[in-house]
């Protein structure tokens, strides 16, 4: 091979190195993968705990000037920025120490976070619920940009028998026709696995459209369960 200059002996070289488990092109880039994956499951820890603390009290997420120079920025980005003070291995891959494409901070990626945790809840709620009865009341409005929409809370009494009056969401309607609301509420009963026989009260405002005799949401119910008792108190009782 001649001496350590030779180029024999400088291929013999590459070629041990080569071959080298730990330095091979597949494994180096494994590695790569490997830290990249657990960097961003840090930052997505991160972003699903300020998600969750702000939903947890109520607090609005987005503020008026998010950019670097903001001494405010509003909760969402504050409550990161206090998660990672105190933790080296948050503070290393989140917000400005992040890949700008990989922040995890855009708004929509919050009200991803927020849909999950949402379905969590009401599948927790139905769960509760199980096959047993309850009363459903249904009420209609228009939001700020005239959007027709319709809010459902279900009642019912759990294991314990306790009362609970349980918020299931906003959901938007086309329009507020009661046939279209009726068909709003099958799909989802459908979608939670509830059946319009388990339903033993209904509480609809003063709107012909819910309350009428006739075609109202009210009669459309009853025509299917009679046992769906229409109960002026439940559409009090929501109102407050």
């Amino acid at each position: 091979m001649g001496n350590i200059q030779s180029y024999l002996h400088k291929a013999q070289e590459k070629c041990d190195l080569l071959l080298r488990k730990n330095q091979h092109i597949g494994e180096v880039l494994h590695k790569q993968n490997e830290l990249e994956k657990s960097n961003y499951e840090i930052r997505l820890r991160s972003t699903i705990s300020s998600c969750k603390f702000l939903l947890k009290n109520a607090l609005p997420f987005l503020g008026h000037d998010e950019t670097e120079k903001s001494n405010n920025k509003r909760f969402f980005i504050e409550v990161l920025y206090l998660i990672k003070e105190d933790n080296e291995k948050i503070f290393k891959v989140t917000l400005e120490n992040a890949l700008k494409n990989e922040k995890l901070t855009f708004p929509t990626i919050q009200k991803d976070i927020v849909n999950c945790f949402s379905k969590e809840i009401i599948k927790f709620i139905c769960d509760e619920i199980g096959k047993d009865v309850f009363a459903i009341l249904v009420d209609e409005s228009r939001d700020v940009s005239k959007k027709e929409q319709m809010d459902i809370v279900l009642r019912y009494v759990d294991g314990l028998e306790i009362i609970k009056e349980r918020f299931i969401g906003v959901v938007r309607v086309l329009h507020t026709l009661s046939l279209t609301l009726k068909t709003v509420i099958d799909t989802i009963f459908s979608n939670n696995n509830f059946s319009m026989a388990q339903v033993r009260g209904q509480g609809h405002n003063g709107a012909s459209n819910m309350s009428g005799v006739f075609n109202g949401l009210k009669s459309l119910i009853l025509n299917e369960n009679s046992f769906a008792h229409y109960m002026q108190g439940l559409k009090r009782r929501f109102e407050a």
